[in-house]
């Protein structure tokens, strides 16, 4: 589980320039329910390629991990399990390690004739897979079985969710509707976030969200019932801020020890609604700290992002933020889930 936790954190990285992207933005004074319900209908983020829907036609490659039977045919010994140890080598009958790292199960089968031929004559090997431990997806959050799943052929997004036992229901209501929060699930890969739209997928039955997965791909379902408010970015303790009966920008940041001296509070982002279709609203709280305007109400799970150097433009910033967001999410889950002592927290990654 180490090795997976490490790569948690190795994902953790600066991103580069994000397309930038029509997004509306909100006036954060304005807390009217009818406006709320109307910026949750923002323009999406960068688009989700339809690419992406189709099935992977490659065959399985090994690597470090895996176990795998390989059988000599006419030997008296049978099949043989054995594995692909960490430095991707595999060690069979007389022969020295043998690199197989990335060749497939036929590449690996022919590897091991060529060489055995100098110790038998027409040597004969059937491979099997036996089991897959190099390639898996991560499913955490409200799913009746969280854990990490072999990518062994090809699997979707709905499939990888069914592997983990589906969407935890209530006991009390049999539903699924208070325990998943949709709008906020995401999907990383390769250190950015894919843009599916969760909700319009497990409810809307919209299929063209139901992507294949690749090696290393996770899934966060977080639960409906959390209300923080997370402030990432230019403060010396960033983290998500519990709420309770209501929290303010001035409340939050103090909550956080206060801004750093890198931090450019002049152009703070409050990020508002769910992560496909997010809302942005930018404030000076530089002047809220001086009390030249009044303190703003977040609303839970409102993102609160400090700069730390001059901010793009608004679909970018936007895209920039929620990136950072669900990677520092990510992330956190991912080291709690593979044993860590202490979650990373939101203060890790938060570079702009």
């Amino acid at each position: 589980m180490r090795s997976h936790s490490l790569y948690l954190l190795s994902v953790i990285a600066i991103l580069p320039a994000c397309q930038s992207t029509p997004v509306k933005t909100f006036d954060p004074y304005q807390t009217t329910e009818a406006t709320s319900q109307e910026l949750v209908k923002a323009s999406s983020l960068t688009p989700l390629d339809p690419s992406l829907r189709r099935m992977p036609m490659e065959p399985y490659r090994l690597g470090p991990g895996d176990v795998i039977d390989i059988d000599l045919l006419g030997s008296i010994e049978g099949p043989q399990e054995t594995f692909v140890g960490p430095d991707g080598k595999i060690y069979f009958h007389l022969l020295p390690g043998q690199q197989i790292w990335g060749l497939t199960l036929g590449e690996t089968q022919r590897l091991l004739e060529h060489h055995l031929a100098a110790y038998e004559q027409n040597p004969r090997v059937s491979i099997t897979l036996r089991e897959v431990h190099s390639r898996r997806v991560w499913v955490l959050g409200r799913v009746v079985r969280p854990g990490i799943f072999p990518l062994s052929q090809p699997m979707t997004v709905l499939e990888a969710i069914s592997r983990a036992g589906g969407l935890f229901t209530s006991r009390m209501s049999g539903s699924t509707e208070e325990m998943a929060d949709l709008h906020h699930s995401f999907l990383i890969r390769d250190n950015k976030l894919v843009p599916i739209d969760f909700n319009a997928l497990v409810r809307g039955g919209d299929t063209s969200q139901n992507i294949y997965l690749k090696a290393d791909d996770f899934i966060y379902l977080p639960s409906a019932l959390g209300s923080e408010v997370y402030v990432l970015g230019g403060v010396y303790q960033p983290r998500a801020v519990a709420f309770k009966d209501q929290v303010t920008l001035l409340t939050a940041l103090a909550h956080c020890r206060g801004l750093t001296e890198e931090a450019r509070p002049k152009r703070v982002a409050i990020v508002r609604g769910s992560l496909r279709s997010p809302t942005i609203a930018t404030v000076d709280a530089q002047a809220i700290l001086k009390g030249d305007k009044p303190d703003i109400l977040l609303k839970p799970k409102d993102i609160v992002y400090i700069p730390t150097r001059p901010p793009m433009s608004v679909g970018g910033y936007a895209e920039l933020i929620v990136n950072t967001f669900a990677r520092t999410i990510a992330a956190n889950e991912g080291v709690h889930f593979a044993g860590g002592t202490e979650g990373v927290g939101v203060n890790i990654g938060l570079s702009n």
